[in-house]
């Protein structure tokens, strides 16, 4: 009898420890993240770096590991646990890669918070990779792009242009040259509102300045650097 419960006992150990070790499996780096087919099931560990306001129990938020970043869309969050997510925080999350418009994103995500020292990435300087291919490979991530020209937004001849210009309540937009190829900015109002001193850098500009950014590197038909910090160049 007691062999049999010993066996019984070990059989379950095993099946435990498979099952461990299937969950650990689960978890993608971010090479396979990328590799995986769109619709499918995703599951990343990944740090916050930035979330978007929280409204009717869903946020966005960017994620980035030391191997690569994510944008996780309308995650379902409780206010009280959307106040947890600290810079910094670890996450695993699970839900399904999609795409619109060129942006890789997770959508229909859970998460949970897993203990672990916080982590802040460093900006990526793409600045060389702006009209590359490879800046792609760079989505999501926290970025730096310097030393590129603030040229007209439109026929107007102003430096940028609000989405929402009687109540500044929505994004804010510009456009800068660099090598004579011409990218279109944005603070998104979400994550950098009016009263931040980005959207109040950008407010501003003037044509011609030499600038200085930091944000995220969204993809909206092409790059499209979500910025969260702007400066004048020396």
């Amino acid at each position: 009898m007691k062999k049999i419960l010993a066996l019984v006992l070990a059989m379950l150990m095993l099946t435990l420890t498979a099952c461990a070790v299937a969950e650990e499996a689960a978890v993608m780096t971010h090479e396979a993240y990328v590799a995986a087919e769109l619709d499918s099931e995703v599951t990343i560990e990944a740090y916050v770096q930035a979330k978007q306001a929280w409204w009717d129990n869903k946020a966005t938020i960017y994620l980035e590991a030391e191997d690569g970043a994510y944008f996780v869309y309308e995650m379902a969050i409780s206010e009280e646990d959307y106040a947890k997510l600290v810079e910094g925080t670890k996450v695993r999350v699970k839900g399904y890669k999609s795409e619109w418009s060129g942006e890789v994103e997770i959508t229909d995500a859970t998460f949970e918070i897993l203990e672990a020292e916080p982590w802040i990435a460093e900006p990526c300087d793409v600045t060389d990779l702006l009209a590359s291919e490879e800046l792609i490979q760079h989505q999501n991530e926290l970025v730096a792009v310097n030393g590129v020209t603030v040229v007209a937004y439109d026929d107007s001849g102003a430096a940028f242009a609000y989405k929402n210009a009687e109540n500044k309540t929505d994004d804010l937009y510009f456009k800068v040259s660099k090598d004579d190829q011409v990218y279109e900015f944005c603070v998104e109002f979400y994550l950098c509102g009016q009263d931040t001193d980005v959207y109040k850098a950008v407010e501003a500009l003037n044509v011609g300045d030499v600038i200085n950014l930091e944000g995220f590197l969204y993809w909206y038909n092409g790059a499209n650097l979500q910025a969260t910090a702007l400066t004048k160049a020396e």
